[in-house]
């Protein structure tokens, strides 16, 4: 369980992601996440990672249940930092991220792959943003990368989900496939990628950062003042209680 780098193919490192059953990861999770994809991002000899999860699903976003045994703000303010500081990597990793996606992929799960540079997805992925059945928000930043404007706001305010196939038709996933097929495809993708020379792979992804229309980070974080104020007022207690529960959202 946690996190695991490991070297499939020459050129590409796999950043793997086990926390059980869903993959909803507690603080220590997403700093874990941070350093494994900023490690694989330096090695001179990683032209691309590849980033994907065992079990259920993809991601399923913090670990709610954390943050409910804590009865100050510590687990909320680590949350808040540990995603920024995951999907920051992700970003500015120096090499191409592929995202090879299976099962769920919400909350924390679209900021990690709304970062990536190219996703790969199973037949079965769904992707979403439940923060508002869940007491929180964010990523909205890391959803309009994924969707157009109106369609973001719509799946954000509603807290439904999009599948793989959808997100193909909006040209942001690079290709969906049967689950089984999933790491082969997105090990091809990384193969293509790392062929390429590694030091204009590094200034490429520089450049292409470069001229993004959002600072995503600082968009992201502008995003979690609102998450703080929503638990400053208590509203975000009072919905994140009903998580989990008979009649819940």
């Amino acid at each position: 369980m946690g996190v695991c780098t490991s070297r499939p193919a020459p050129g590409v490192a796999l950043v793997t992601v086990d926390f059980p059953p869903v993959n909803a990861l507690p603080v220590k999770g997403w700093y874990a996440l941070a350093d494994a994809v900023r490690a694989a991002g330096r090695d001179p000899e990683v032209r691309c990672v590849v980033l994907t999860a065992e079990g259920r699903g993809f991601n399923a976003g913090v670990d709610i249940k954390e943050l409910q045994r804590d009865p100050g703000h510590t687990s909320l303010i680590g949350a808040n930092s540990g995603c920024a500081e995951a999907f920051a990597a992700v970003y500015e990793c120096e090499v191409p991220v592929v995202a090879a996606v299976a099962g769920h992929c919400l909350g924390g799960g679209i900021g990690l792959v709304g970062n990536a540079d190219a996703i790969v997805a199973a037949e079965d992925a769904v992707f979403g943003l439940p923060e508002l059945d869940r007491g929180a928000l964010g990523a909205a930043t890391h959803l309009a990368r994924l969707v157009p404007q109106h369609l973001m706001r719509t799946l954000y305010f509603t807290s439904r989900t999009v599948t793989a196939a959808e997100l193909h038709a909006h040209g942001s996933v690079w290709r969906v496939v049967p689950r089984p097929g999933l790491l082969d495809a997105a090990l091809g993708l990384a193969g293509a990628i790392a062929a390429k020379d590694g030091s204009l792979l590094r200034l490429a992804k520089a450049a292409l950062n470069g001229i993004d229309p959002v600072d995503v980070r600082r968009s992201y974080r502008f995003e979690q003042g609102f998450t703080f104020e929503a638990n400053l007022s208590g509203v975000a207690d009072r919905v994140r209680d009903t998580f989990g529960k008979e009649g819940s959202p």
